[in-house]
């Protein structure tokens, strides 16, 4: 009744990509924009003004909800400013950037973070925040009001509840495997409660998602967040820093983990994908996945996890690596076209920018494992100069404190309100109508 299963379709979309990375390069590639010295150095004061602005809004917290208007309004105007002189954004990407939907979503996200757990800390809020404005922007892509839904907030809110479970070093291994297959059990909907005040705000939080998405009628939602659960779980094995490159799936399980981790979003944005539309989600989560391991490849190096960047790292420079990687995108991307063809073309343009982007700071990043012409050529694409990045990094590393103390303000103002109902909280009118408004909420 339903057509394929998400696990099968990850079966099959796994080696139509591990494919599609092998597949010879394109003989013609888009090399992007170019930049003098002298255009970087003026891009470069803009950027270096905009965190002058943003440290500068740091230095003190907001505590009412019209202080926290205005430092929000002036921190766009900022960024409006760098974005038309620094980075060439037009109109029509501003207007997708600067989309209320988005800032009102991010802020009722915290707001509601704050109000789920009164205990949680700002950089948890920090980490879960930016897969809000992912799955935003794929409302955008889909037509859908751009908003704050149970399971936009549930979804983002599990990846800091469950990473910090299994990566606290005080919990025994044996327990993370039982946790691990207890959590199995509860995302097929299986009767399993929760053993302790770990598990607790896990297993509302996928009560909230089932709030919105039936399970009798929407069960691609829940067998995507198997999906990844299973793909996180292969990924394990590459921590086992000597193994010979035929012994562990090492590319397979990188495109299985990125592609079921953006399918879920899509599930959970939509209940229901295309083909088409599932097989572009799929193929875009890989190739974000490649990209962050190319960005990461130096601490996954220190820390022995193999990717296909760490593996080769070692012993040659990463060049002809990360031209496959462009060409992955390059035959990626054009599939967005599944997302209503002629539709939002200025958020199209911005994921090929973003695409371009990330894998030219991704040299810079790591630049000692590429030759020296490599990371010429890559720079000179940059609006930036990469020695100029990494002082801003170190800055915005030096103000993180400052930053978290902003976002918890945000999360626990005074007169924050859930858009839905939380496990244990009153529902407010507005959530009632909201609700209402939409048949798949039941939250």
């Amino acid at each position: 009744m339903w057509g394929e299963s998400v696990r099968r379709m990850v079966g099959r979309l796994v080696h139509q990509y591990v494919d599609l990375w092998w597949e010879d390069a394109d003989s013609v590639r888009d090399p992007g924009i170019t930049f003098s010295k002298r255009e970087q150095g003026e891009r470069e004061g803009h950027l270096a003004r905009f965190l002058d602005a943003v440290t500068g809004e740091l230095q003190s917290v907001p505590q009412t909800r019209s202080e926290r208007l205005v430092v929000q309004e002036r921190i766009l105007s900022a960024f409006e400013i760098l974005a038309r002189s620094a980075l060439g954004f037009e109109d029509r990407h501003l207007e997708i950037l600067l989309n209320r939907g988005f800032t009102e979503a991010g802020t009722s996200f915290v707001q509601t973070a704050g109000l789920f757990d009164p205990s949680i800390g700002g950089a948890s809020v920090f980490q879960a925040i930016r897969n809000v404005w992912a799955m935003n922007g794929l409302q955008m892509l889909l037509g859908l009001p751009v908003r704050l839904t149970p399971a936009v907030f549930a979804y983002s809110m599990l990846y800091p509840y469950t990473d910090n479970f299994l990566d606290d070093p005080s919990i025994p291994g044996e327990t993370k495997a039982r946790f691990n297959e207890r959590f199995a059990q509860r995302l097929a909907g299986e009767p399993v409660a929760p053993l302790n005040s770990q598990e607790q705000p896990i297993w509302d939080l996928l009560g909230l998602i089932e709030g919105q998405y039936s399970r009798s009628e929407f069960p691609h939602v829940f067998e995507s967040l198997l999906a990844i659960h299973r793909a996180q779980e292969k990924s394990l094995r590459l921590l086992h820093r000597d193994a010979s490159p035929n012994e562990v799936d090492v590319l397979g399980i990188a495109i299985e983990k990125g592609g079921t981790s953006v399918l879920a979003d899509g599930y959970l944005v939509a209940g229901s994908l295309t083909p088409a539309q599932a097989e572009f989600l799929f193929g875009y989560g890989a190739f974000l996945q490649l990209a962050d391991d190319l960005q990461d490849v130096r601490g996954d190096l220190d820390s022995g996890l193999l990717t296909v960047f760490s593996q080769a790292a070692n012993h040659w420079p990463l060049d002809a690596l990360t031209d496959k990687a462009f060409d992955f995108a390059h035959r990626v991307l054009p599939r967005v076209e599944s997302f209503a063809p002629g539709g939002p073309a200025p958020l199209k343009e911005l994921m090929a920018r973003s695409a371009r982007t990330v894998l030219i700071n991704a040299v810079g990043r790591s630049g000692r494992f590429f030759t020296e012409s490599y990371r010429r050529s890559a720079e000179a694409r940059s609006p930036f100069r990469f020695a100029f990045l990494k002082k801003c990094r170190r800055r915005l590393a030096r103000q993180r404190v400052s930053l978290t103390r902003l976002v918890g303000a945000f999360a626990l103002a005074a007169d924050a309100e859930a858009p839905f109902a939380l496990p244990g909280k009153a529902t407010s009118p507005q959530a009632e109508e909201a609700a209402g408004s939409d048949p798949r909420l039941h939250a």
